[in-house]
């Protein structure tokens, strides 16, 4: 299997999240992505308004994560995601709350993201995706995150912040997109560098990309 670069930039968010990001980043972020075609850009939220000026004409989207650890408050992160959506943001990342899925708390986990995805209310076109951070996670509770996101009408489930210990993995987007079915959506994210890191993703279910060196891995693609 292949896929050219055309193709495969437009599954790509181009991601900037780092917390030394500059005005200057961003904005070459956001060029990049222009000129690439890339399908998504991400960027924390205190620059969501400026790329948003930027991505204006074009038909690159603009997404927004609140990181990295998904333990604010349920009601905080829903002004988060309405604040992202009133500066320009099409896309929102949510972390699951690791602390209540670790302590088997499920109802308010599907509260914790219900309330995000309830933002869609003002726009259905708005995509919520929820990084469940699979390397802290045991299978059965991967499959947990997984189904309390699909039970909650998220657009896509995403394998990880990109933080933390190991990022994507073929087994773990494989098992993501057995637990969600084919009418979700499946985001891989995490030490995704190369063209084969990519396309192995693709291969194992993923119709997202996530990565901080786009450009790099347009550039391998045939």
């Amino acid at each position: 299997m292949g896929i050219s670069g055309h193709e495969l930039a437009k599954i790509i968010d181009s991601t900037n999240v780092k917390m030394t990001a500059t005005e200057d980043e961003i904005e070459n972020l956001c060029q990049d992505a222009i000129a690439y075609g890339f399908g998504c850009v991400c960027v924390n939220p205190v620059w969501v308004k400026r790329a948003a000026l930027t991505l204006k004409d074009s038909k690159v989207s603009l997404s927004t994560v609140g990181f990295p650890f998904g333990a604010s408050m349920t009601e905080i992160k829903a002004m988060e995601a309405l604040r992202a959506v009133e500066d320009g943001a099409k896309e929102l990342d949510m972390v699951v709350n690791m602390s209540l899925l670790k302590s088997a708390n499920y109802k308010a986990v599907n509260r914790d993201i219900t309330t995000v995805v309830d933002i869609k209310r003002l726009d259905r076109s708005i995509i919520v995706e929820v990084i469940i951070e699979t390397a802290h996670l045991t299978k059965e509770e991967k499959v947990v995150a997984c189904s309390l996101a699909k039970e909650a009408k998220a657009d896509f489930v995403k394998t990880s912040t990109g933080f933390f210990d190991l990022g994507a993995t073929a087994e773990d987007v494989r098992l993501m997109r057995e637990t969600v079915g084919k009418d979700m959506g499946v985001k891989a994210a995490g030490g995704i560098r190369t063209y084969a890191d990519a396309l192995r993703m693709i291969e194992a279910g993923a119709n997202r990309i996530g990565t901080s060196v786009a450009v790099e891995i347009i550039k391998e693609a045939p």
